[in-house]
């Protein structure tokens, strides 16, 4: 097989011409509004691929376009061919990920973060403990106060967004079984995640006690790992396949009737598994029988319909999708239903909710001025509804927001909460 042949089956080249150039992608791309060029739009990227899928142009002039990509996937939503844009993109960027040249320290740092910090629920669990330490020692305050983390990827404006982190104890002692109180509805396995289970591990702790009080029988397989969405979107497609195969299996020895998530971006990725697998194969089956299983934490809350709560919660509230959520999962009304079940609340929906807010992952560390730009616009929106919080259902997009609120000012004003702690607030209570 040629090198030509190998970039056209990478890059799904058979897909690619479901583009027709039409242009109805242009208005809803964040990356085209903010930089203004035909290259940095989802048809000028997909045409780009096929140049250099035909041999016209060189991998080098593809490297910059597509890793300035958000994959926010807002274009799949609107395109009137249902061109399978994240297939072309992501195969786009295993082609870029094969053939650049990297130093011995960049291959290291990489395989240490791809191959063992992100798939490993110890090393997350020991890098969420050392953070909790370096928040209660004290050791936070110095830092700031000599700005020693804005030496490296601008992680001083990162590190004032975390939130506080949970005791080591705490994190030691959870249960994997829980079960409800009173009618049992659902059995359901719970997906951790990575920077959910290290970051936000709270909110993890928040999700499981609303599916208990909702009737379900939870589940946190041990054995779970990383979902791979960043393996894929960084062009390691074969690492994405070995954690999805990882997950498959963890969740496989369950009985259970869904599979839930509260990460709009892994939910994704797991709903994507059946892609990872050739049609056919018992795998590309069991990434089916996966991905059907997979649901929103809000849906299942909808669907289990059995909580009610009891605490006024009187504020104003924005919502701020997930782009994965919405354009991947096509998870929309669920969250708004159950953010209209608080009493007291007030919803100011944004002028352009589905805009992407610029997190994408590791994006807006990678291309922190591209994403800055971004989140700019997002912020904007955001002043212009005055709201008192920012609800979204995603981590990245979680730290993004808190990241905006911070960067505009607006700390005393404005908090971002992911909805699963905000439904907590409210008082749930068993119907």
């Amino acid at each position: 097989m040629n090198n030509l042949q190998e970039i056209q089956e990478k890059v799904n080249y058979d897909k690619i011409f479901d583009c027709v150039q039409c242009g109805y992608c242009l208005p809803v791309c964040p990356t085209y509004e903010t930089m203004e060029v035909e290259t940095h739009s989802p048809r000028g990227r997909i045409n780009l691929v096929k140049m250099v899928a035909e041999g016209k142009a060189a991998i080098e002039d593809l490297k910059d376009p597509i890793e300035k990509c958000l994959g926010c996937m807002a274009c799949t939503t609107v395109c009137p061919t249902e061109v399978q844009y994240g297939m072309i993109f992501e195969g786009a960027k295993q082609v870029i990920e094969e053939h650049h040249v990297k130093s011995a320290a960049q291959k290291k740092v990489e395989e240490f973060v791809f191959d063992s910090l992100f798939p490993s629920a110890k090393w997350m669990g020991t890098l969420g403990n050392a953070t909790w330490l370096y928040q209660k020692s004290g050791l936070q305050k110095l830092v700031q106060t000599t700005h020693l983390t804005a030496l490296t990827l601008h992680l001083s404006r990162f590190e004032r967004v975390l939130p506080d982190l949970p005791s080591p104890f705490e994190r030691a002692f959870r249960k994997r079984r829980v079960l409800p109180d009173y009618k049992l509805r659902k059995t359901v396995a719970f997906f951790t995640g990575c920077v959910m289970d290290g970051v936000f591990f709270k909110t993890n702790k928040n999700t499981v006690e609303l599916l208990r009080l909702a009737g379900a029988e939870v589940l946190m397989p041990k054995e779970q790992t990383c979902c791979g969405a960043l393996h894929s979107h960084s062009g390691k497609g074969e690492s994405a396949k070995e954690l999805a195969m990882r997950n498959i299996e963890a969740f496989d020895i369950e009985d259970v009737d869904y599979i839930v998530n509260n990460a709009g971006g892994c939910g994704a990725k797991m709903k994507e598994y059946p892609q990872l697998f050739e049609q056919g194969t018992v795998w590309h089956e069991r990434a089916r029988e996966f991905a059907d299983k997979v649901r929103d934490i809000s849906e299942v809350l909808v669907e289990l319909d059995g909580l009610t709560f009891t605490n006024s919660i009187r504020r104003i509230i924005s919502y701020q999708p997930s782009c994965h959520m919405t354009n991947v999962q096509r998870v929309c009304e669920e969250p708004r239903i159950l953010l209209n079940s608080i009493p007291g609340i007030q919803i100011k929906e944004l002028e352009r909710p589905d805009f992407c807010c610029g997190s994408a992952g590791i994006y807006n560390l990678v291309n922190y001025d591209e994403s800055m730009e971004i989140l700019d616009l997002k912020m904007f929106d955001v002043k212009d509804r005055r709201p008192d919080a920012v609800v979204t259902t995603n981590p990245g997009c979680l730290l993004q927001m808190k990241l905006g609120i911070e960067r505009h000012g607006l700390q005393d004003q404005i908090e971002a909460l992911h909805l699963v702690d905000l439904l907590i607030e409210a008082g749930p209570l068993p119907k």
